[in-house]
């Protein structure tokens, strides 16, 4: 594959799998929590760093990832037991960890290749120098291989637990009541969350990674009201951004990850104008034509 052929598909395995968790984000109104782990999993990399001294690897999917997105979730969840809101919950906890975590970037690993620029804006360009020995496919980046892997985990478990996140996302109580584990899916969600921020963090980086996140997932909100409809078409939205942005990028000579945010938010005026239930234009038309009628 060619060097743009490279920075593409992983651009699109960042939009696909973001999209796909992003539904589940959004259906349980934990958008927040998209931007808290998002900056959470920079202490888990770190400690990760610290431990391994590598910065890729399958130890920082299970070291900055599931670990930081749990502590995370059990921090929130924690605070708002004590009667804190879960809003306040998440701003507090994430600042504290990702404040944690950029302390020990300045004092720890400061000569490392690795920084808080890198960490939150991320660098696509980079992707396709760093490849990796794969069985049966040749020598692949790693950032693509990490997402597709992160990929595949999140495929796996929205389509094993498809009917157990659908009800825990519309009624936590009824499926309670059904016997249904909420709280060990809660945080296996949330590790999914993880995962998936950790392995778009040297694709686009963590800020551009909680709009691939809520931005394509919104938009699909608009245009449909069945879930296996609006997983498809969230993670299409994914993917077509992630296409778009590049193309802006090459045009006008700017950032790849930048454009690829702009993208989610062109996708998002159009859904939001357009959308045939919610659009505002919708909305406009409909009841100038009930008056037209009999």
């Amino acid at each position: 594959m060619t060097y743009s052929a490279w920075i593409i598909l992983t651009a699109c395995l960042v939009g696909a799998t973001c999209g796909l968790i992003g539904v589940f984000l959004i259906l349980r109104k934990m958008a927040m929590m998209a931007d808290a782990i998002s900056h959470t999993v920079l202490l888990g990399i770190v400690i990760a760093f610290l431990m391994t001294r590598e910065l890729s690897g399958p130890h920082m999917l299970i070291g900055g990832a599931i670990i930081a997105g749990l502590l995370t979730a059990f921090f929130v969840q924690w605070l708002h037991t004590l009667d804190i809101e879960q809003h306040a919950s998440m701003g507090i906890v994430f600042t504290t960890l990702f404040a944690i975590g950029v302390i020990l970037i300045a004092t720890s690993v400061g000569n490392a290749h690795l920084d808080v620029k890198h960490a939150l804006m991320g660098e696509i360009t980079f992707i396709p120098w760093e490849t990796a020995a794969v069985p049966l496919l040749g020598n692949i980046p790693v950032a693509t291989t990490m997402l597709g892997l992160a990929f595949v985990i999140v495929l796996f478990f929205i389509l094993v637990f498809y009917k157990e996140w659908k009800i825990t996302s519309f009624d936590p109580a009824l499926a309670a009541s059904l016997g249904i584990p909420v709280l060990i899916l809660h945080y296996v969600f949330m590790s999914l969350v993880s995962v998936t921020t950790v392995a778009a963090f040297d694709a686009v980086g963590a800020i551009m990674v909680v709009a691939m996140l809520i931005t394509p997932a919104a938009s699909a909100y608009l245009w449909t009201d069945k879930l296996s409809v609006m997983l498809v078409m969230s993670s299409s939205f994914g993917v077509l951004s992630a296409i778009l942005g590049y193309y802006i990028a090459t045009v006008i000579d700017t950032s790849i990850s930048g454009s690829m945010a702009l993208a989610t938010g062109v996708i998002f005026i159009i859904s939001f104008l357009f959308s045939p239930k919610h659009g505002l234009v919708s909305k406009w038309v409909k009841p100038a034509t009930t008056d037209v009628m009999p």
